[in-house]
């Protein structure tokens, strides 16, 4: 009976140890099959974004600035009086709301003998945070003297390129009699400055810029678009200046224009050398001549604002 039951309670024991040995084994497999976790180079971390999960909405400050803002059509002219040596110049100025400073634009108009103050430019520069101005230059509008283009009929044709070249050239002077007025405004940021100008004014830009007086930055809407089919005095001239000329320049055009050559050429000489420029011929502006040349400088914003606007925040800031 004795026997019975010891062999009743080994068989228990055993049972018992092949199960705790089983489930020690069981467990030893299931923990030698695991592998140890690898940092994934792929997984987000957390400045990363998954794949699949929505970006969050840009906050309302982080909004992009607009290409071009519309023009100011509450923004009003102010006419100003200058000195020029001896002489006293009128112009226009236009100036956004506010104490400022602001970075300013100085704006050289064409060959018209009454320049106005250029409402459209004016409107449209203040709505994009810019001072304006239109200096006129001796012998137009405001300011008084001979007119260069009577001057330049008057003479012999023979003389009439070589005399234009001088006369714009003296006009320089009264441009940078303008600089010095329109830096010396409490509301002016003089370290923010840039010159343009249209036609004659292009031509005067690209002076301007030559003189360097402390502008940032050139525009030259259509300069010598009317005059540089055969005159070579004055193609040398702006070559001349195109070479001189360290600051970024923008040369722009209309294709309609009455030529376009002088910004492809200025423009090509300038990168010959190294110096920071830009030059686009946009698409027709207006169905004639004189709307893609006149026209497009001063109502074609629309078209060129973009482009213009985002060059001067580019060196001006």
């Amino acid at each position: 009976m004795a026997t019975r039951r010891l062999g009743f309670w080994l068989l228990v024991s055993g049972f018992l140890l092949l199960s705790y040995w089983g489930a020690l084994a069981q467990e030893a497999d299931e923990s030698g099959d695991e592998t140890p976790a690898i940092e994934d180079s792929a997984a987000p971390t957390p400045t990363q974004m998954p794949p699949t999960a929505t970006p969050e909405a840009p906050s309302p400050t982080a909004t992009p600035e607009p290409a071009v803002r519309p023009p100011d059509a509450s923004a009003r002219e102010q006419f100003v009086q200058f000195p020029a040596g001896d002489r006293t110049l009128g112009g226009f100025i236009w100036k956004p709301p506010g104490d400022g400073p602001f970075p300013a634009v100085l704006y050289n108009h064409g060959s018209e003998q009454l320049p106005g103050a250029k409402r459209d430019l004016g409107q449209l520069f203040v709505g994009n945070g810019y001072v304006f101005f239109v200096p006129h230059r001796t012998g137009q509008g405001r300011s008084p003297g001979p007119y260069i283009q009577d001057q330049i009929q008057a003479a012999p044709p023979a003389d009439r390129g070589r005399l234009q070249v001088e006369l714009l050239q003296a006009q320089v002077a009264d441009q940078l009699a303008g600089f010095a007025y329109l830096r010396s405004l409490l509301y002016v940021d003089a370290n923010r400055t840039a010159v343009a100008g249209c036609s004659y004014g292009g031509i005067e830009t690209l002076m301007g810029a030559e003189a360097n007086p402390g502008y940032r930055a050139a525009v030259d809407f259509a300069g010598a678009a009317q005059s540089w089919a055969g005159n070579t005095v004055l193609q040398q001239r702006l070559l001349g200046a195109a070479q001189a000329i360290t600051l970024p320049t923008f040369f722009l055009q209309a294709e309609n224009d009455y030529d376009t050559r002088p910004s492809q050429i200025l423009a090509a000489e300038m990168s010959r050398l190294g110096r920071p420029n830009l030059m686009k011929i946009y698409p027709p502006y207006g169905t004639s001549t004189e709307e893609g040349h006149g026209g497009f400088c001063e109502y074609g914003g629309r078209v060129w604002g973009p482009d213009v606007f985002g060059f001067l925040r580019q060196y001006l800031g």
